[in-house]
């Protein structure tokens, strides 16, 4: 991730309007800021979402509330809870995804 040339930026996340995103269960809900090839997020899943699909994107996620389960296209599982985060480059690592059984909501930047 390389942080394009960008004055300093506030942004309220309360006046970003959401974005609704299904899972294979339950759903996401994003707030982005976009600047260039930089996405920042707020994001929300819903209590048993389930991503519906293998990701393999640099992010730096990290845990506002809930808790967030991450598994890996090779079998490792992590549960993170708020105050934790996780950093992978794009292709860094076996592709993952994530589910909460309790929800979640992140803080992300990719």
């Amino acid at each position: 991730m390389k942080i394009p040339a960008l004055p300093l930026t506030l942004t309220d996340w309360n006046d970003v309007p959401v974005t609704h995103h299904p899972g294979k269960a339950g759903e996401a809900r994003w707030r982005t800021f976009t600047a260039g090839d930089l996405r920042v997020r707020m994001v929300e899943y819903s209590p048993g979402y389930i991503a519906d699909h293998w990701c393999d994107r640099g992010h730096v996620l990290y845990v506002l509330e809930g808790e967030l389960h991450s598994e890996l296209k090779d079998g490792r599982r992590f549960v993170l809870t708020p105050g934790m985060s996780y950093q992978v480059s794009d292709f860094g690592d076996a592709a993952h995804r994530s589910s909460t059984p309790t929800g979640a909501r992140l803080f992300v930047v990719d």
